[in-house]
């Protein structure tokens, strides 16, 4: 092996941070083929490759080279991370344990096309979900279901409680990086884990609140007020816990809904109903049986669906909405449209951001695009949408936009430039 590959500044990062991929002592205007490869806590492979072809003085910077062919095109610094696909049809990339790496094996070879079988250099970059010194705490306090991430240091750190959508479980990976960047983090459970049904009844609002309690009642967490994010179902549960829980100060929707969807929400003497929807509406690929639910929701401007509705214009928390225009899942663009409209005719400050070209699961920065994959409650085949590039730009920025706006609204002040 004569290349050198190089991952600067340095081969161990955590997972949301831009690294630069750099080759040298290759021979000027030498054609070579990149590959990355990444295996799955269940032993499935991911796998990009692109095509470059080395400078006149025989090396290739990732950031400044134009990609000729393969997973993608053009200069793409991170490309190799975000266009990872596995070969097996519908698989999502997601870190069940926080507590150990994603490697990501970077190779170099000869020529492009077929024949490139001569390795001429490797290097693998350790990608890491948990910072240096965050704790990982289980909890499991009266319902609680949670994991909560301790940034080090006695803090003040804001506070944020963490939701997934309706697939349930108890997903950790986007809390701990938040913790990693200085946050204290509760990664909550509120469906299909442990003792909690994969399709409750109903979803009781005091659950959520028992959730704000433990929060504020850490030590490091500072007293101005907590945070709330949710993906999905929870995008629509965050607005539901700013709009009727005290406590709540910021709250960020990513692919949410202003809607009550899919299970009943239980408040102190009232229930916002679901969303009505007809699965007579949904729409089935007949060779992959990939489920379309973009026309199952009632139309929202039907005053019929507005009991339903989550009030959020009486809150006063502060909001940020996130969503792709390209959701194949629901209409979450219209549905942030709808709350951000509500909230603007009550003279309350509102941020929206939506994404040409995105899809519905917009994850932390460098997870690759899941178009469809297998819905973990319903067991069918769910299209989320999305277009590689697209998205892959989307989830940078809307990442930056999260972390900001919670420093913003929960230390009353800027970002600090350490933390991105």
């Amino acid at each position: 092996m004569a290349a050198r590959l190089s991952v600067l500044p340095s081969l161990r990062c955590l997972f949301d941070e831009p690294v630069q991929i750099r080759v040298a002592g290759l021979q000027p205007q030498q054609a070579v083929t990149l590959r990355a490869s990444l295996l799955d806590e269940s032993g499935e492979l991911f796998q990009s490759h692109a095509l470059y072809r080395a400078g006149s003085s025989g090396e290739l910077d990732l950031s400044r080279s134009p990609a000729l062919g393969g997973s993608y095109l053009g200069v793409e610094p991170m490309g190799l991370l975000w266009a990872l696909q596995s070969k097996t049809p519908y698989k999502r990339l997601a870190k069940r344990n926080v507590l150990t790496p994603f490697c990501v094996d970077l190779e170099v070879y000869e020529g492009h096309g077929e024949d490139t079988s001569r390795l001429l250099g490797k290097c693998t970059n350790e990608r890491w979900f948990l910072g240096e010194g965050v704790k990982r705490i289980p909890v499991r306090e009266g319902r609680l279901r949670a994991t909560l991430f301790l940034p080090p240091g006695p803090g003040p750190f804001p506070g944020l409680i963490d939701l997934y959508g309706s697939g349930g479980g108890l997903i950790e990976y986007r809390a701990s990086l938040l913790a990693s960047r200085g946050f204290v983090t509760l990664a909550l459970a509120y469906m299909s884990f442990e003792d909690i049904p994969a399709m409750p009844k109903t979803l009781e609002l005091s659950y959520f609140e028992e959730a704000v309690n433990f929060l504020r009642k850490q030590q490091q967490v500072k007293d101005t007020g907590i945070g709330v994010l949710g993906l999905s179902k929870g995008g629509d549960l965050a607005l539901s816990m700013a709009t009727f829980l005290p406590g709540i100060k910021a709250a960020v929707s990513i692919s949410g809904s202003s809607f009550n969807s899919f299970i009943p929400l239980e408040g102190d003497g009232f229930t916002i109903p679901v969303h009505p929807y007809d699965l007579g509406r949904v729409k089935i690929s007949d060779e992959s049986g990939i489920v379309d639910f973009s026309d199952v929701l009632d139309d929202h401007m039907d005053p019929a669906t507005w009991d339903c509705r989550i009030p959020v214009e009486r809150s006063l928390a502060k909001f940020l909405f996130l969503c792709g225009l390209d959701d194949l899942n629901w209409k979450s663009d219209l549905y942030c449209q709808d709350a951000v409209q509500r909230l603007q005719q009550h003279g309350r400050e509102v941020e929206f951001y939506s994404y040409a070209g995105a899809g519905h699961l917009l994850e932390p920065p460098y997870l690759p695009l899941c178009k469809v994959s297998i819905h973990r409650v319903l067991g069918m085949l769910v299209h989320w949408g999305g277009q590689w590039r697209e998205h892959a730009k989307a989830q940078e920025d809307a990442w930056r936009r999260i972390q900001a706006f919670f420093w913003q609204h929960l230390m009353d002040s800027d970002i600090p430039k350490s933390k991105l």
